[in-house]
């Protein structure tokens, strides 16, 4: 059993602050779990928590259902690999991987078996006489995984492992991490604040925020249903628009109208927002939800163009809408995807059509999504 329990794990300093607060989740066998977050917000310290190496001030933690809160991290059996890879420079890929068997005075044949068994695994055989030196960041780190892996843990846990990877490698590795996964079937703890580590590898994603898990679920759900702003907005790059407006009634249906905005409610949507009509809302739409051409059920919006970022496969487009009538005074701005063929000129206004389906509204007092159903539920 390789299940991991956190139950109200809270981390209190000495200065009064918290580092984790209150966090309750249960990781289940074999499960690969994303603790996803920005600097600061706990995620680390949670997975240091878990493998011994920061005490628990408060909650009670449990590995294959027994209680590890004060059992040293030596006897929990979990391998922890860290974002600076810490191999021993002196050493050859072949020393480096065995040297924790060996300080456990583990027999030389069985050692070398489970070198050849991991180095098979990550594609490090023919490096396994090399120092570290000669070898690049994504063998490095290939090491320090194949270290983990001969130690046979009942689970993994990996702190930004591939932050110090160029874009390329990162990419190799995630797949690499994916397909490990899979053939060792063990439970994996992966901490990022990398939003396509967590989309692509994770079988759940944990979000936190000033030491507290904001959501957990699948990674399309958390991204399809965000419980608030601040994971509607970082999830994802572009994040998702979010302008302040209103909501009001027109004839049977809803409308939402803000300065330059006015998008009527989708009839699925209704009846969840009716109670919020008249109120001061939060507009939610993903860049990918606003399109170059009508379709029928889309909705015009005029957008004037701020900057156009060209990626190859897509285009991103960044306007302003409105007379910039709210607050701040200026106009709102827009991400919008776009086919990689759509063109526009810096200052230009152009139409655009939205695909309102998808759209959430936030209470703009507490952030919080007001509830609507799950398109993910509804099968669109």
């Amino acid at each position: 059993m390789s299940s991991i329990e956190l139950d109200h794990v809270s981390k209190l300093y000495a200065n009064g602050a918290y580092g984790v607060r209150d966090v309750d989740l249960t990781i289940a066998e074999g499960e690969f779990v994303i603790f996803l977050g920005p600097s600061g917000c706990g995620k680390s310290t949670t997975l240091r928590m878990i493998a011994g190496l920061e005490g628990i001030t408060s909650g009670d933690l449990r590995i294959g259902g027994r209680s590890v809160t004060h059992v040293a991290p030596r006897d929990r059996n979990i391998a922890v690999v860290f974002q600076s890879y810490a191999l021993y420079p002196h050493m050859s890929v072949r020393e480096n991987m065995g040297f924790g068997l060996k300080m456990r005075g583990v027999a030389r044949p069985v050692i070398e078996e489970k070198i050849k068994e991991a180095a098979g695994l990550l594609g490090l055989a023919p490096y396994l006489d090399r120092k570290p030196a000669a070898l690049s960041g994504g063998q490095r780190q290939r090491v320090a995984l194949g270290r983990a892996i001969v130690r046979d843990p009942v689970a993994f846990l990996l702190d930004e492992p591939l932050s110090n990877l160029d874009a390329q490698l990162r990419a190799e590795m995630r797949l690499e991490l994916v397909k490990l996964h899979r053939r060792l079937g063990r439970t994996i703890v992966h901490v990022t604040h990398d939003q396509v580590e967590a989309m692509t590898m994770g079988d759940r994603i944990c979000i936190m925020r000033d030491g507290r898990m904001i959501q957990v679920g699948k990674p399309l759900d958390v991204y399809a249903d965000p419980v608030d702003t601040f994971v509607a907005r970082f999830l994802a790059t572009p994040p998702m628009n979010l302008l302040p407006a209103r909501l009001e009634a027109q004839g049977d249906g809803l409308l939402v109208r803000g300065d330059g905005l006015s998008v009527e409610v989708p009839a699925m949507h209704r009846d969840a927002y009716a109670p919020a009509t008249g109120r001061e809302v939060i507009f939610g739409l993903r860049p990918e939800d606003i399109h170059e051409a009508p379709q029928p059920g889309f909705q015009r919006i005029d957008v004037t163009v701020v900057a156009m970022e060209s990626l190859g496969v897509e285009n991103i487009l960044v306007g302003q809408i409105g007379q910039g009538n709210g607050a701040e005074g200026r106009p709102a701005e827009i991400s919008a995807r776009l086919s990689r063929h759509y063109t526009a000129a810096v200052g230009a206004t152009v139409p655009l059509y939205v695909d309102a389906r998808p759209m959430h509204l936030f209470d703009p007092e507490t952030t919080r999504a007001l509830p609507r159903p799950s398109l993910r539920v509804l099968g669109h």
